[in-house]
């Protein structure tokens, strides 16, 4: 395919400069293809906001033969790697079982979303990347590899940012079915969300606040499994809206899920956003960093200082916890984690050097960011904050020593001077 067919990522704010998109129909096309080139990654639903997914060649995954095939005696799921998480929750809810987390977004693909730890929120839910217990991969010679959970190098091959193979299929764990309710509470102080950290992050399994940094902050959404407490009517102080409302003001909630407590399955309740609508037109840009949640209180007082710099340009700021995890490059590593999220307006050249304050704010905190999203840190700043980031460049060498899935991006950002 022509590079100019190959047009942009979601938002529009980058242009694939990949001069080959190869759609292979087998495994054995796909093995071949990548053990004949010379530099190449995977194209996914393209929400990245960065060169992440660039190469010279690109492959498309979505016309190899496979099925969501689940497994109820062993409670997982076997799925193509370039199946949505729409289409994954639509397959399970008809076999009755569940994922333990969705992401905000339902329409990003699962084996992109797992290699770069996308998540969702809960101070007990890990990101989405935890649930996989067995990677299908094609790695740079071209043979097809399987590894399960409890492997040597499983935790450092999981989230794997595209570095270490292509991968075809994972098997993810589920439990079974159940319902959950979103109620939205506005204008929370923030004194009293401060003072009450710990509870309100604890007043759901997901708990996200929204906010312009403003006097106040503006919305806080509480998604409860359907048997949990009944919702209040206010949440320290802060009263239960009245009407479905967008996490960006001015926005139409009908792209939301459904809110006012209504119960329904968990597929539609845990994201943000209906899988069947498009949030917005993607005229945006996302950034997001992540920190231990012992510094949370600290970390947000010491963004807020840039409010005059970061509101001209924002849409929204989300606040979400995260559980920890064991695997090497999950910014969740070993901690418990706030993930402070900025949408952004679609103005690159102006947003660049405000997040540049952002991180710099955040230093004393040891700062990861999201890896898909937009960040100005280099390999040499993000490097420290990951203590198995060494262990994570030699399975990159071991698996690809000719570097055919190495691009700019990672040079830059993850595998600075080998």
């Amino acid at each position: 395919m022509p590079v100019g067919e190959l047009g942009t990522n979601w938002s529009g704010n980058y242009a694939y400069r990949a001069t080959t998109l190869h759609r292979p129909e087998t495994l054995a096309e796909l093995q071949e293809l990548v053990g004949g080139a010379r530099t190449v990654r995977a194209l996914g639903s393209r929400h990245s906001f960065t060169a992440i997914a660039d190469s010279t060649e690109l492959i498309a995954l979505d016309r190899l033969p496979g099925a969501i095939a689940v497994d109820h005696a062993r409670g997982m799921v076997s799925v193509p790697g370039h199946t949505t998480y729409a289409a994954l929750a639509e397959a399970l809810h008809r076999e009755g079982v569940a994922l333990h987390n969705l992401a905000s977004l339902p329409h990003i693909s699962v084996a992109g979303a797992v290699a770069t730890a996308t998540h969702g929120s809960g101070n007990a839910k890990g990101n989405l990347a935890t649930a996989v217990r067995q990677l299908q991969m094609v790695t740079a010679d071209g043979e097809l590899i399987t590894i399960d959970a409890g492997a040597p190098d499983f935790d450092g091959m999981v989230v794997g940012l595209g570095a270490l193979g292509l991968l075809t299929r994972l098997t993810l764990t589920v439990e079974p079915n159940y319902e959950m309710r979103q109620r939205v509470y506005r204008d929370l102080g923030w004194e009293a969300l401060f003072e009450n950290f710990a509870q309100i992050t604890a007043a759901g399994e997901s708990v996200s606040v929204f906010h312009r940094f403003g006097d106040r902050t503006e919305q806080l959404w509480v998604k409860r499994r359907a048997g949990a407490d009944a919702f209040p009517d206010e949440l320290f102080g802060a009263p239960a809206a009245t009407a479905a409302l967008h996490p960006v003001p001015g926005g139409d909630p009908i792209n939301c899920t459904e809110q006012l407590g209504v119960v329904g399955p968990w597929s539609e309740r845990l994201p943000h956003f209906r899988s069947g609508f498009m949030p917005s037109s993607g005229e945006e840009l996302q950034s997001e960093f992540f920190v231990s949640r012992e510094d949370a209180v600290a970390a947000i007082e010491a963004v807020r200082e840039l409010a005059g710099a970061i509101i001209p340009l924002l849409l929204v700021c989300e606040l979400r916890t995260i559980a920890p995890d064991t695997l090497w490059l999950s910014p969740q590593y070993q901690r418990d984690t706030l993930a402070i999220h900025f949408t952004w307006r679609r103005q690159p050249e102006a947003v660049a050097p405000v997040v540049g304050q952002i991180e710099a704010a955040l230093a004393p905190f040891g700062p990861r960011p999201h890896w898909g999203k937009v960040f100005t840190a280099d390999a040499s700043a993000i490097a420290p904050e990951y203590p198995r980031m060494n262990d994570f460049r030699s399975l990159r060498r071991r698996l690809d020593p000719t570097g055919t899935f190495v691009n700019g991006w990672l040079r830059d950002r993850v595998l600075g001077i080998e």
